[in-house]
């Protein structure tokens, strides 16, 4: 098939040009799609990095509240003060209660990634070890190629059983 085809996504010259190369519709979407399936499987690869990603780090957002409203708020770093804080430590007078106040919130990220055969249980020992023994060996051949009909004679032909019945290859 000519690429010339390929480009033009109609649906009608698509089945013109594999009606001339004797083909089905179904292989022209097969030449469609696989292009597609690798765009798919890129796009899948990058988003189960950046989930990786996402859920190995570890987020910090701290939050600096004066006089009960949100003054600032700042991801993986301090909020900034707002300067009231300062005045109330500088005065000699009666302690008076903080007008500001800090909130931080620590969501701490996945560290232990890999996983260890130590943490398995006998059960799961034996799971794994049988999964691979049989994964492993499943397209083992036979080392000899054993033909059961081998010591036996052919038929003998008294006619041309094909001319008789008028089979004929094309």
């Amino acid at each position: 098939m000519s690429l010339f085809y390929l480009k033009n996504y109609n649906n009608t010259t698509l089945k013109i040009a594999l009606k001339k190369e004797g083909r089905s519709c179904s292989y022209g979407l097969f030449l469609i799609f696989v292009p597609m399936k690798k765009v798919f499987h890129k796009i899948a690869s990058l988003c189960l990095a950046l989930l990786l990603l996402a859920s190995t780090t570890s987020w910090t957002v701290e939050q600096h509240y004066c006089m009960g409203r949100l003054m600032d708020t700042a991801f993986f770093a301090t909020a900034e003060d707002c300067g009231m804080g300062l005045a109330d430590n500088a005065s000699d007078e009666k302690e008076i209660m903080p007008c500001c106040d800090d909130e931080v919130s620590v969501i701490d990220g996945q560290d232990n990634l890999k996983i260890s055969l130590d943490d398995l249980s006998l059960g799961e020992h034996l799971f794994i070890s049988v999964y691979t023994y049989t994964y492993l060996n499943l397209f083992e051949g036979l080392e000899e190629h054993i033909v059961p009909f081998n010591q036996y004679p052919p038929p003998i032909l008294i006619a041309d059983i094909q001319l008789l019945d008028q089979v004929f290859l094309i």
